[in-house]
């Protein structure tokens, strides 16, 4: 199918969603007569910035967004009850991931063991507890600090990374160890299965990224080009992931099909987090205290909001609380960012992704190492601990190590916020 019928095809598309919706045919032909000079280009931006886009591939990608805008559910959220606590793990919680259907949380630890949670009852019902280290010979499972991990779409498998440089894929249903991937020579910090299938994406701190198939427990290939350590990975169903780089202060897309990467640049600190919010757009927290709202499309951030959660430290002193985890629902404008000043942040996108409105605030002490909204957007969880999960720079010691299950629900409209952008 040539670029020039899928067009034409959205563009039916689009039509018959405008008629449905009430929209005009005037907001269509708006879109579509759009010049080529974007609205960032009349903002001072350079001409470059979108990337090998051509006239025709603009019109698509506005009338794609404009789709999207009319397909997606308007979620802004507001916390609705009390939190939960669940508590088992003996050290920092340092990453989690919630089941396709919302049913289970999976969480991971410093202290190197795997919880599978109920989420009705908050009970456990699996877990790997985590070995010595010197055991890996006997140990089924891990013996280093648990970084990251990754559930796949249809909720198969459930994939953990670590410290010691290792791969395990576990059959999540049951907890039963499968495979072990190994490769990686530092540890593994961010792990992804394209929705869909599964394949699986991983990143490390020693600056790859490598491809591999669960089902065939094989390894397909090594990416590189970041030039620090990689702190975090996300991916969707297109056949490409996305990807932070640290203190190289680049955020990467990998095209895997193509075996290329575009590079972004906008943080002016170590970048230690990222999430897709949908096909199009990405949401990335950094230790300057920012966070930033991306397009695929666009080597700088659409919109980029200082100091998120504050600052800390004496009078003249000052410093930004670091952002220490991200999370988006996808294919809305809610997005939600942690820290360890004491909150998790919900933020609502604005038109076209080019603000953060901050919703509301959510209280919660310690490190929030991991965020991540259920599928269904009814609650959100945040992994916590003591500490930081990739150091100890601090310990906040009335800090629980847990997850806390945040209810939410959703509303259709609220009252305008000012935008906010630290520009």
């Amino acid at each position: 199918m040539g670029p020039r019928f899928r067009t034409w095809l959205l563009l039916g598309e689009f039509l018959f969603q405008a008629a449905a919706s009430g929209k005009s045919r005037g907001a269509l032909k708006k879109v579509l007569n759009e010049e080529i000079s974007s609205e960032s280009e009349t903002e001072g931006k350079a001409e470059d910035e979108y990337l090998e886009e051509t006239a025709q591939e603009k019109k698509l990608r506005l009338a794609k967004l404009y789709l999207d805008q009319l397909r997606a559910e308007d979620v802004s959220v507001t916390y609705a009850a009390d939190l939960r606590l669940l508590r088992g793990h003996k050290l920092p919680v340092t990453c989690l991931v919630v089941s396709p259907d919302d049913k289970f949380i999976f969480s991971a630890s410093k202290d190197c063991s795997i919880i599978k949670w109920d989420v009705e009852s908050g009970r456990k019902l699996r877990t790997v507890p985590g070995g010595r280290k010197g055991t890996e010979d006997r140990h089924v499972g891990h013996t280093a600090h648990i970084l990251c991990m990754a559930i796949s779409s249809d909720g198969k498998y459930l994939a953990t990374g670590d410290m010691n440089k290792l791969i395990m894929i576990w059959e999540a249903t049951t907890c039963k160890h499968l495979y072990k991937f190994t490769g990686h020579r530092d540890a593994v910090s961010g792990l992804s299965f394209r929705k869909g299938t599964h394949d699986l994406y991983s990143a490390s701190h020693d600056r790859s990224i490598k491809v591999w198939n669960v089902d065939e427990n094989a390894y397909v290939e090594t990416m590189f080009g970041h030039q620090d350590v990689i702190t975090g990975l996300d991916s969707l169903s297109r056949e490409r992931c996305v990807t932070a780089g640290g203190r190289d202060q680049t955020v990467r897309v990998w095209k895997i099909a193509e075996e290329s990467q575009l590079v972004f640049h906008g943080h002016e600190g170590s970048i230690d987090c990222i999430q897709l919010i949908n096909e199009e757009h990405m949401i990335s927290g950094a230790d300057d205290g920012s966070l930033a709202l991306w397009s695929v499309n666009k080597k700088k951030p659409l919109c980029t909001v200082k100091r998120a959660h504050g600052c800390h430290g004496d009078e003249g002193l000052e410093q930004p609380y670091w952002i220490s985890a991200v999370t988006a629902l996808h294919n809305t404008d809610a997005v939600a960012s942690g820290s360890h000043n004491s909150k998790v942040q919900l933020w609502r996108c604005g038109e076209g992704y080019r603000s953060l409105q901050p919703l509301f605030s959510i209280p919660v002490v310690g490190f929030v190492n991991s965020l991540k909204f259920s599928n269904s957007g009814n609650f959100l969880v945040a992994g916590v601990g003591q500490e930081h999960r990739l150091g100890r720079w601090w310990r906040i010691k009335e800090a629980k190590n847990g997850l806390y299950i945040i209810p939410l629900k959703k509303r259709d409209s609220e009252p305008e916020q000012s935008s906010t952008n630290g520009e």
